[in-house]
């Protein structure tokens, strides 16, 4: 009976010096998180810096800034051409054979030649190039903001996951610390009952043990907000000692009701970037097409030049010659009526291809509606059923500590109680926070993030 007696004040020693252990281990985790900068970010200011920080966006912006460098580059072929000439050397002694190989005559000339010259041309007619190669590059630079503006609503919708993960973690540690202090206030009572003989010491090792996972769950969730912190940090570009604190108002937004399935359809057609993207393909396509058919066509320009030339080129005399021209310039390209078939139908192949790149995308579209949509009705039903809960289970634990305290139930019944009421505040936030994700997932299908 000593023996035992020993043996059960040994454990309940070690017991209480895992509790301080595990505290202990808890505590630097929750100091180093105090002496790193905190920054607090609403939803708005995290799309915000997404935009104007993620390395990617920026990219993106880099290739609009070139496609519309190469919308003005492909309008100045409108405007003429204009060459300056300047040409200089040394002449020669001239042979003039008047009659004949036989009697060759040595006029006298300058030893050195200069020619000075301009030209303009300005095309007139390119068999509508010049308008399609402007449109062609109009329709890249349209392609190129809506490539940014589809990288930039997939980086919101990554940013909030991470994001409501972060306010999950943050909401579990409010949770479980308010549990801890229940559990450390419960191990207060069960030891006084101990005390007074009223309860067994296995009471009070069962409660301990409670207490030491509990604190493990807490020890978790603080590493979960560093890493959730970290990897907003590095999506944001910056530096990765940052500890994000969110909004806690994101908590209580209201869930928006549902609008019908082919409203979002329809919408998800119409404002989707990467459909509108696929469209403008389409469009660019068809552009192609209708440049490569250009080159059948004939090609006018009008040419004007002036020269200064010396010496008289017929004569060599020591001269100026000067002489002005003005006309017009017709060319018929007659080869590309057999070397351009080819192209031709490269760019009907290519009209095919992203039509059917269209419909399939169309369809993917569909697919992802459907399940964003029933997702999304599964989270709002969901978000109700939790809350229900958790007001089944606050009641059900407060029933349990009245009959434990009477010894009307055994601990495992009140501790049972308490992980259930637990559980049900915890998959209450995470319900909550997937209902707001569905919400926006669905946005972003429909091209409104």
């Amino acid at each position: 009976m000593q023996q035992n007696k020993r043996y059960l004040i040994w454990r309940k020693y070690m017991m209480n010096w895992k509790i301080f252990s595990l505290l202990f281990l808890i505590n630097p985790i929750i100091g180093y998180s105090q002496i790193q900068d905190t920054l607090h970010l609403t939803v708005s200011q995290l799309f915000d810096r997404g935009m104007s920080c993620n390395l990617k966006i920026q990219a993106d912006k880099l290739r609009e800034r070139i496609t519309q460098e190469q919308k003005k580059s492909s309008k100045s072929a409108l405007y003429p051409d204009i060459e300056l000439n300047l040409d200089g050397g040394m002449i020669g002694q001239p042979v003039v054979f008047e009659e004949g190989l036989s009697k060759p005559t040595f006029p006298q000339a300058p030893n050195w030649s200069q020619d000075y010259g301009i030209s303009l041309t300005q095309p007139l007619y390119q068999g509508g190039k010049l308008r399609l190669n402007i449109k062609k590059s109009e329709i890249e630079n349209q392609i190129a903001a809506l490539a940014t503006a589809t990288d930039l609503s997939d980086l919101k919708l990554n940013l909030l996951q991470i994001y409501l993960e972060l306010f999950c973690a943050y909401k579990q540690h409010e949770i479980l610390s308010r549990n801890i202090f229940e559990s450390k206030r419960r191990l207060k009572d069960i030891r006084k009952m101990k005390e007074e003989g009223i309860i067994t010491n296995n009471d009070v090792l069962r409660s301990e043990l409670q207490l030491i996972d509990d604190s493990l769950s807490l020890s978790e969730t603080i590493n979960q907000i560093h890493l959730s912190s970290q990897q907003l940090d590095v999506l944001l570009n910056m530096d990765d000692s940052y500890i994000i604190k969110p909004d806690s108002v994101i908590l209580f937004m209201d869930i928006p009701s549902l609008s019908s399935y082919d409203d979002y359809i329809s919408r998800a057609y119409e404002s989707n970037p990467h459909m509108q993207s696929l469209y403008k393909e389409v469009e660019l396509s068809k552009n192609n097409l209708k440049i490569m058919q250009a080159e059948y066509l004939p090609k006018v320009s009008l040419v004007a030049g002036n020269a200064l030339q010396r010496p008289i080129s017929r004569t060599l005399e020591d001269k100026f010659n000067n002489n002005w021209n003005i006309g017009i310039s017709l060319s018929l390209p007659l080869s590309s009526l057999y070397k351009n078939n080819n192209k031709v139908k490269e760019a009907e192949y290519e009209v095919l291809l992203k039509l059917n790149e269209e419909d399939q995308q169309k369809q993917r579209i569909r697919v992802q509606m459907k399940t964003a949509y029933l997702k999304y009705k599964e989270a709002v039903n969901k978000v109700k059923m939790k809350n229900l809960a958790i007001k089944q289970s606050q009641e059900n634990y407060r029933i349990m500590q009245n009959r434990y305290m009477n010894q009307l139930v055994i601990l495992t019944d009140l501790l049972d109680a308490n992980s259930i009421y637990l559980n049900s505040q915890l998959q209450y936030i995470t319900a909550r926070a997937q209902a707001i994700y569905a919400y926006y997932e669905l946005q972003n299908i429909c091209g409104n993030l």
